[in-house]
């Protein structure tokens, strides 16, 4: 089998999962894992699809384009390589949640993913969001990410401390909680 990842971008409306899903049922294409959400009405996915032998990119593209155009969707395919086994359980990554919140204002993505990199701590997971009134507007942030061997994680708070306080927000770090997805 080979592994693709594919996203599709578009204006939301109902049909968009039932049509690039279909495509793949089509071409006996399993889905292995997916991402998708809303954000102020534009639809966003991105899967990995393992494919049967002899389903190229090609051929997921063509088979997307009906719905693409359809849906008024932008599509892309390229090959996704199974990553390497995992070594000795003790060796992984461990997994934490930073949450951020505060006024919004530019850069304060930028800013903490910046000090997460400089650390070769991995982000694996991001959303933002608007929260509260039009009056009081608060910016949300939450990442899931790894640690890689070596980062204390009480250094690594203090550190992502130091950059809230810059930025004007305030941010906690927090081993991530078992979930079922």
């Amino acid at each position: 089998m080979t592994h693709f990842a594919v996203t599709a971008v578009g204006s939301d409306r109902p049909g968009i999962v039932a049509a690039v899903t279909g495509a793949f049922a089509e071409h006996g294409c399993n889905l292995e894992d997916s991402s998708m959400t809303i954000l102020r009405g534009q639809f966003a996915m991105m899967l990995v699809v393992d494919a049967p032998a002899g389903v190229g990119a090609g051929d997921l593209e063509e088979a997307l384009a009906g719905p693409a155009a359809d849906l008024d969707l932008v599509v892309t395919v390229r090959p996704a390589p199974l990553p390497a086994p995992a070594g000795d359980p003790d060796d992984a990554a461990a997994s934490w949640t930073v949450s951020v919140y505060g006024a919004d204002h530019p850069g304060i993505v930028h800013g903490m993913a910046s000090l997460l990199a400089a650390r070769s701590v991995n982000i694996v997971d991001l959303s933002t969001r608007m929260v509260g009134t039009a009056d009081s507007p608060v910016y949300t942030m939450v990442l899931e990410v790894t640690l890689p061997i070596g980062v204390n994680p009480h250094d690594l708070e203090a550190d992502l401390a130091t950059k809230a306080a810059e930025l004007g927000v305030t941010c906690r770090l927090h081993p991530s909680e078992a979930d079922i997805l």
